[in-house]
């Protein structure tokens, strides 16, 4: 079998190839980013898996998975990433993921769960994808909505309306709603001072 895995951290990439490289069923290419992960898929090459990095260069969050998995025919395409939440896990399955690898996984698990996708199967951990959320007690999120947090969240990472819009599955004109109403909240003017004042108050 074929796999494809496509990360911007060269470590985590190399180290990695270097674990799959030891099964002797499986053949490994590498990508840096996605634009390179493209070209590869647009090759002479089948996958049996592609694995993104969710915040790599060229992903735009979760819109790498469709582009991913309608190129040059049906790849199976599965998400990985260290920071993205059950939410995202589940919105990327809805898009057609075949699986959701956190990056927290032993080494001997993470092979095992690309060689299970590889293979025709869906993964996805099950203490992740059923572990509460852990409570976010800071007093400035006290003052917001729950969908206000993720709004910000997503300014704190510099993304667009349409990419939040995108990552919380809401139309563009309910997050522009829901950025004026932060802008009211946290006593600021624009999208990048509301991003410095959640940064500034170690909120996320």
């Amino acid at each position: 079998m074929r796999v494809l895995i496509a990360d911007d951290h060269d470590l985590l990439r190399d180290a990695l190839a270097a674990f799959m490289q030891n099964e002797d069923d499986i053949e490994m290419h590498a990508a840096a980013d996605f634009h390179e992960a493209c070209t590869l898929l647009e090759g002479e090459w089948t996958y049996d898996l592609v694995l993104l990095d969710y915040n790599m260069p060229g992903m735009n969050g979760l819109e790498g998975i469709e582009k991913a998995r309608d190129m040059n025919g049906v790849h199976r395409v599965a998400l990985m990433s260290g920071e993205a939440n059950r939410d995202i896990a589940e919105q990327a399955m809805k898009l057609g993921a075949v699986g959701f690898i956190p990056k927290t996984l032993p080494a001997k698990s993470l092979v095992n769960a690309i060689k299970f996708m590889a293979m025709g199967e869906t993964y996805a951990p099950l203490d992740f994808m059923t572990a509460e959320d852990p409570a976010n007690t800071h007093p400035l999120l006290d003052e917001l909505t729950t969908r206000e947090g993720q709004v910000l969240k997503g300014l704190t990472e510099g993304k667009s309306n349409k990419e939040i819009a995108r990552d919380l599955d809401l139309t563009e004109p309910t997050v522009k709603l829901h950025v004026k109403t932060l802008y009211r909240k946290l006593e600021v003017a624009n999208r990048t001072q509301a991003a410095l004042a959640a940064r500034d108050a170690g909120v996320f």
